[in-house]
């Protein structure tokens, strides 16, 4: 069986400034080192940072350029990172938690309980 191995589990949250709504989780990722946790973000950052208004392509820039190199320290130091930009009225968030991956069990080579068999899926209506 497969240690657990640690690394880095990443999510990227929107959330809409005038509504009363809960953040809504957009993407995650799961990474095995910092580097690749912030990475990331930044590509993430490149990509959608065109589309900012001023205020908040500055901000994404100001991160790539200046906050990056922190965020890598902190994820070494096995510390939680956030990023954040604010554009109009939408807010999105990247958080980076160190995590330990658990492998999982695989039922290859097992045997299944009596009652599996007994089991007949049926088409959803």
């Amino acid at each position: 069986m497969k240690q657990p191995r640690r690394g880095y589990w990443c999510e990227c949250w929107t959330e809409d400034l005038t509504e009363q709504r809960r953040p809504a989780l957009l993407a995650s990722f799961d990474a095995y080192s910092a580097p690749q946790a912030d990475r990331w973000v930044a590509v993430t950052l490149r990509v959608i940072s065109p589309a900012f208004d001023p205020d908040a392509s500055d901000a994404a820039w100001e991160w790539l350029y200046d906050g990056r190199i922190e965020t890598r320290r902190a994820l070494l130091r096995a510390e939680p990172c956030t990023v954040s930009v604010t554009h109009e009225d939408i807010r999105i968030t990247w958080t980076i938690r160190p995590v330990i991956f658990l492998p999982l069990s695989h039922r290859q080579g097992t045997e299944l309980p009596v009652c599996a068999h007994a089991f007949e899926p049926h088409a959803s209506a």
